[in-house]
């Protein structure tokens, strides 16, 4: 991995690959389904999505429960519509300052802003949509999906605008972690175990800080502060690795194979810290390997509940 030719580069060129193959199958960006797909970052469908099907395998006491209907449709939203709304948000507070950012450059990984009335519809509808889901929601689900659509509004928007706060900016990324505790709600009718929801919550916050490093210069050129613009790269790596090594311990606590897993993070950030590799070129490569780490936990979860 430090050297750039190793299997984590390798596991990313295929999912990127893959992700390259969706995107070209797409309508062209120049039609609005195509521009709207795109904005929804399919790359990261499962950054929403995957914590959706881990939630539902850890508390379904059956088959039948992985596939009910409720299950289905939360995985369906949170993986394409609430992305929309997520990123269309996002984008929509943050045109100004994308102008300086080289991933939306042309032939870049992401689209920008286009403001037009029609596309504000639709990124403000998909994020109704998920509220025809709350009448077969318990409490306590209903709880988690009003705290990830606060999160997933004021991340980006005023009055609070978390992602120009430091510290907050990281904390509030959180909210990935929140499909997961609906789904897991929805399906027991509890909350999952506070261990669970610290170590995902620690995750999350190491990816969002990580995925940040890139845009330290942009975002000081424009006058943004963020905990990576505050710590600067070599601090905020550090930052990163005590966050993923925070979630590895808790998810440890947990069960040990848990920890094991989520040790992958740590160690695969301090590799980078210590190369030579460009975290814009890394950051491509987590897609790839939170895929994996999200399928061995899946794996797991069945194993657990078909041998209970």
């Amino acid at each position: 991995m430090a050297g750039g030719n190793g299997t984590g580069a390798n596991a990313g060129g295929v999912v990127g690959s893959v992700a390259d193959r969706l995107i070209g199958a797409m309508p062209s960006e120049e039609t609005a389904l195509g521009y709207l797909l795109r904005l929804s970052r399919p790359r990261f469908w499962l950054y929403l999505g995957g914590p959706v099907l881990v939630g539902v395998v850890y508390a379904a006491d059956g088959v039948g429960e992985l596939f009910s209907p409720l299950a289905i449709a939360l995985f369906a939203y949170f993986t394409v519509p609430a992305n929309v709304f997520l990123y269309g948000v996002n984008d929509a507070f943050d045109a100004e300052i994308d102008a300086a950012n080289p991933k939306k450059d042309e032939g870049g990984k992401e689209v920008r802003y286009r403001d037009r009335a029609s596309i504000r519809l639709v990124i403000v509808g998909s994020g109704l949509l998920g509220l025809a889901l709350v009448p077969w929601l318990p409490v306590v689900a209903i709880l988690a999906l009003s705290v990830y659509y606060f999160l997933a509004i004021e991340y980006s928007a005023p009055p609070l605008r978390f992602k120009t706060t430091p510290a907050l900016d990281s904390l509030s990324n959180g909210l990935y972690v929140l499909p997961g505790v609906v789904a897991y709600a929805a399906i027991d009718g509890a909350l999952p175990p506070a261990l669970a929801i610290a170590g995902g919550w620690f995750w999350t916050m190491a990816m969002h800080t990580f995925s940040a490093i890139p845009d330290v210069e942009p975002d000081r050129a424009a006058g943004i502060r963020t905990t990576a613009t505050v710590l600067g790269k070599r601090w905020t790596h550090a930052y990163c690795v005590a966050a993923w090594a925070a979630s590895a311990v808790a998810f440890g606590l947990l069960d040990a194979r848990l920890g094991a897993l989520l040790a992958v993070y740590p160690i695969a950030g301090t590799a980078i810290a210590l190369s030579d590799v460009d975290v814009a070129r890394a950051y491509w490569w987590f897609p790839a390997l939170n895929t994996i780490v999200g399928a061995l936990l899946t794996m797991g979860g069945l194993w657990v509940m078909l041998h209970a």
